[in-house]
Order: C-alpha cells, then structure tokens, then sequence
C-alpha cells in the first residue's frame, strides 16, 4: 500500500513526514486506529524526502486547500529538514504553512530550531496539554526531562520571533482549563481550546 505524505482534512491540506514522537499521550488519536477521516493510513514504511511530499502535494489541486499544515501521524519537528523544504514549496505556491507541535523541537533536533522556522511557518501550535508539569508528564509521558518548561520556552520564543503561535489544549473534561489559559497567557500566544477527536 502506498505510504500517505498528504491528506486532506476540512479546507487544509495535512502532511505527514514522520512516526516517530517523543511523546505517548495518553489521548493520541494513533491508539484510536491508523487515520483520521478519509486520510487512509497515516503509518508510513519510511519516512519521505521532500521532493516525495512534494509530489504528493502536487497531487491536489491548491484551489481545493487553504493552509499545508505539518501534522500527520508524529511530531514533524523529527523530519525538520524536510518540513523546511516543504514550507518553501508549499510558500512558493502561495500558501500559508502552519506547524502542529508538541514544542519539543529544540530537545529533538539539539538546538534552538525557532530561526529557522521564522521565514519558513507561519503559524505554530503547540500542545499545551495540561496545567502544570506534574499533570503534563502524567498525561504526555515524554522521554525528555524538563519538557513542560520547554514547551513554554518554546512557545515564548516563536511568539517572540514573530509567529503567529497558539497553545492548545484537549478538553476532556478533567483539565482546568483557566488555570492553562493563564499559563498560555505567560508565554505571549493564543490559546484554543480543542475538543478530542
């Protein structure tokens, strides 16, 4: 079966580089079955190369979709080079990218990854997820230590570059949702509250 780079959901046009993620959320949407909607299967048998997703973008008509978003079946922040290329080609046909995250993309790739995202996406929104760091590692489980204060570092930082960047959170009806509006508020970004697919 051939491996799905993109996918249409709603009016956006959904990219999907990479499996792998850091995180092992205990509401992630790839527990619940292998795609969402119509995407078909989001597990790939390798991860593409850009001129691979950009073919695959190719494959849509770009009156059809709004915005190319990175977001697929794992945080895209792995496959940075190649969302990168991607974003120039999806800019270069002038559409507006946004980059879905868990905010761990500084830890995953080693460095501060946020210049090189200014210029290249236009909106970033991170998984906020939960209130505090204790109840965001109980819920996230990431393999990093620190992530919580990270993930707001990061988002400060894209906020400060210039991104358009939101925090979001998935309303399960278990979560205190004013106390992650005030800490979303901390960081300068949006906040949206999401309800669970």
């Amino acid at each position: 079966m051939k491996d799905v780079y993109a996918y249409r959901v709603y009016d956006n046009l959904y990219i999907n580089l990479t499996n792998r993620c850091c995180n092992a959320c205990a509401f992630c949407i790839r527990d619940e079955g292998d795609g969402i909607e119509n995407s078909g299967s989001l597990w790939l048998s390798g991860e593409p190369t850009a001129v691979a997703a950009i073919a695959a973008i190719k494959e849509f008509d770009p009156k059809e979709y709004a915005d190319v978003v990175f977001c697929g079946y794992g945080e895209p922040t792995y496959a940075l080079t190649v969302m990168l290329e991607v974003a120039a080609y999806a800019r270069s046909i002038g559409k507006k990218t946004r980059l879905n995250t868990n905010g761990l993309g500084c830890f995953i790739n080693g460095k501060d990854i946020v210049p090189l995202l200014k210029g290249a996406i236009d909106c970033v929104s991170v998984s906020l997820n939960e209130s505090d760091p204790d109840r965001y590692d109980a819920l996230c489980k990431p393999r990093f230590a620190g992530a919580y204060d990270e993930i707001l570092r990061f988002t400060a930082a894209c906020v400060k570059a210039g991104i358009d960047t939101t925090m979001t959170i998935v309303n399960d009806g278990d979560i205190d949702i004013d106390k992650c509006a005030r800490v979303c508020e901390s960081t300068g970004a949006k906040f949206r509250v999401r309800e669970k697919i």
